[in-house]
C-alpha cells in the first residue's frame, strides 16, 4: 500500500505541485483583486526564462533526431501506412473537437478584450504563409514568433546533417549533446511552474475577475466528456475497421491493464511495455507491433490532438474572438499535428506546443498561462487517449498490410 501510494506520488507530484499553485493563485487573486499585480514579474521570470530556453530546446531535438536516423533502412509499406494512420486519427480527433466547440460554444469574457488584444495587421492568405513559414534575416529565426520557420529549419539542418555522412559524425554528436544538454534545462526550470503559474493564475483572476472560471470549467466539460466517447466510441470503431467484431472485442479484453498503466503512471512512455504485451495479445504482428508501439509513444497524440484544440478555442473566447474561421481552423488543425509529433521528444513538450500557439496566432504573452494551466488540468485523460491510441492503430496498420483476414488467420495459425 505504502509503495503504491509512493508511486503514485511520484508520478503525479508535477500536476499536485502544479495544482497547489494555481489553488493558492486563485485564492490570492479573489482576496486581493488587482493588489495582485505585484506578483505578475515572479510569473514574467518564469515565462522568460521558459521562451529563452525553448529555441535552442527546439533545435537540438528535432534536428538531433532527423540526424540520426539510419538512413540505410527503407521507408517501407509498414512506415507509410503506420504514419498515414497516425495523422488520420490526430486529424479525426482534431475536427471532433473543432465540431464540438462549436456545437457548445465556450463563454466569451468581453470583459478581458481590451486588456489583453493586440492589434492585428490584416494580411492575405500568401503573406500570412510566407511570415509563418519563412523569416528575412537568419537572427529572425531565433524570436519565439518565427517558431514555425525555425521548427522547417531545424528540420533542413538535421536532414543535412544525416546525408553528410561520416563527414558530419562530430556535428551529429555535438547535436545528441546539446539535446540532452537542453532537456535537462526545460526539466530544471519546469521546477519553477507551480511558483510562476501560481503568480500568474493569481493576477489574471484579481485583474480580468473571476469569469475565467467559466472558460476554465466550459473547457474541461467539452474536453472530458469528448475524450470519454472517443475513447469508448471511436477507439471501437477503429478496432471494428481493423478486424470487424471480433477485433473489437480483443481489443478492450486486452485494454484494460495499458489504460490502468497511462492512468497510473501519466506516461505513453511508461506504457510502451503494456502496449506491447497487449499488441501481442491482440494478434499483432511483432515486427508491425514493435515499430508501431515504441514510435507511437512520443509521435501520436489523439488526446493531446484534443486538447490541442480546446486551449486554443479557450484564448479565442476569452479574447472575445471567432473561432470559427476557416483560416482560423486550418491553422489550427496544421499546430494539431505538429504539436501531437514534435512534443513527444521532449520532457513537459506540451508546453513547447502552446509556445507555438501563440507565436502563430500572435496571441499576447498574458494568455500563455491559460493553455498552460488547461494543459495541466487535461493531462492524465490525455496520456489515457495517447497511449491506448497506439495498440489499436497498431491494429489498423496490420489491417491495411496483412489484408482484412489477418486476426482469423493469427487465431487460426495459434490454435
Amino acid at each position: 500500500m505504502i509503495l503504491k501510494r509512493s508511486e503514485f506520488l511520484k508520478n503525479y507530484s508535477n500536476i499536485i505541485l502544479l495544482l497547489i499553485g494555481i489553488i493558492s493563485g486563485t485564492i490570492l487573486g479573489l482576496l486581493l483583486g488587482k493588489k495582485v499585480e505585484v506578483l505578475k514579474p515572479i510569473g514574467d521570470i518564469f515565462l522568460n526564462l521558459l521562451f529563452t530556453a525553448v529555441i535552442p530546446l527546439i533545435f537540438f531535438a528535432i534536428s538531433s533526431s532527423i540526424a540520426n536516423i539510419d538512413r540505410t533502412k527503407k521507408m517501407g509499406k509498414v512506415m507509410v501506412v503506420m504514419f498515414s494512420v497516425f495523422v488520420g486519427t490526430v486529424l479525426i480527433s482534431a475536427i471532433l473537437t473543432v465540431l464540438a466547440v462549436w456545437m457548445f460554444p465556450l463563454p466569451q469574457n468581453i470583459d478581458t478584450v481590451a486588456t489583453v488584444t493586440e492589434e492585428l495587421k490584416p494580411q492575405s492568405f500568401g503573406d500570412q504563409a510566407a511570415s509563418l513559414l519563412t523569416v528575412n534575416e537568419f537572427y529572425e529565426l531565433l524570436s519565439r514568433k518565427s517558431m514555425l520557420a525555425f521548427i522547417i529549419f531545424s528540420f533542413l539542418v538535421g536532414f543535412a546533417a544525416s546525408r553528410s555522412g561520416e563527414a558530419g559524425e562530430s556535428f551529429k554528436r555535438f547535436l545528441t549533446g546539446g539535446d540532452e544538454v537542453m532537456k535537462q534545462l526545460l526539466i530544471l526550470i519546469m521546477k519553477l511552474a507551480p511558483i510562476g503559474l501560481g503568480a500568474y493564475f493569481a493576477y489574471q483572476i484579481g485583474v480580468f475577475g473571476p469569469q475565467l472560471f467559466g472558460t476554465y470549467a466550459h473547457s474541461m466539460a467539452i474536453y472530458y466528456g469528448l475524450c470519454t466517447i472517443y475513447f469508448v466510441v471511436f477507439f471501437s470503431f477503429y478496432a471494428f475497421i481493423a478486424a470487424g467484431i471480433p477485433g473489437v472485442n480483443i481489443y478492450w479484453k486486452n485494454n484494460i491493464i495499458p489504460s490502468f498503466t497511462a492512468l497510473s503512471t501519466c506516461s505513453s512512455v511508461a506504457t510502451i511495455p503494456a502496449n506491447l504485451a497487449a499488441a501481442k495479445a491482440m494478434k499483432v504482428p511483432e515486427h508491425i507491433a514493435n515499430l508501431a508501439i515504441p514510435l507511437g509513444a512520443p509521435i501520436h497524440k489523439d488526446g493531446s490532438s484534443i486538447s490541442s484544440i480546446i486551449k486554443i478555442a479557450a484564448v479565442f473566447a476569452i479574447m472575445g474572438k471567432d473561432f470559427t474561421d476557416p483560416y482560423t481552423i486550418l491553422v489550427a488543425l496544421g499546430i494539431t499535428v505538429i504539436v501531437s509529433t514534435v512534443e513527444g521528444g521532449i520532457p513537459n513538450g506540451g508546453y513547447i506546443g502552446e509556445i507555438l500557439v501563440m507565436t502563430v496566432y500572435n496571441f499576447p504573452i498574458e494568455m500563455l498561462p491559460v493553455v498552460m494551466i488547461i494543459g495541466t488540468l487535461v493531462d492524465p485523460m490525455a496520456t489515457l487517449l495517447n497511449a491506448c491510441g497506439d495498440t489499436v492503430c497498431a491494429m489498423m496498420v496490420t489491417r491495411f498490410t496483412e489484408g482484412k483476414n489477418w486476426l482469423k488467420k493469427a487465431i487460426t495459425s495459434a490454435a
